[in-house]
């Protein structure tokens, strides 16, 4: 397969990658995990917080792709971009902007 070379485009693909509905809301409830690990860590000073964020973000994201979607994370190849997207699409679906079952994705 050929590099992806703009973000536009790895964002779409990103979200063919993201298809399966189980899959995105474990991706959203892991994003969400994150914030509030990051919130509390800062908050009420626990450092230690600090090594469970890419665990809850990650954890919950591969169990996505390897039990639902059955595929392999775009964060092998391409790592931060997917990171960025895994944002991106926290808060797309947060807005209403994409839906969990993936039919107001842009084309």
């Amino acid at each position: 397969m050929e590099r992806i070379k703009t973000y536009s485009e790895f964002y779409r693909f990103y979200l063919t990658e993201h298809k399966n509905k189980t899959s995105r809301m474990l991706h959203f409830i892991g994003t969400f995990l994150v914030f509030v690990l990051i919130f509390l860590a800062i908050y009420l000073e626990i450092t230690y917080l600090w090594y469970f964020v890419p665990i809850m973000g990650y954890g919950f994201a591969w169990v996505g792709h390897f039990f639902f979607e059955k595929n392999k994370p775009a964060t092998f190849k391409y790592p931060l971009w997917s990171l960025i997207s895994d944002f991106k699409m926290f808060f797309d679906l947060l807005f209403g902007r994409i839906s969990m079952d993936g039919s107001r994705d842009p084309v």
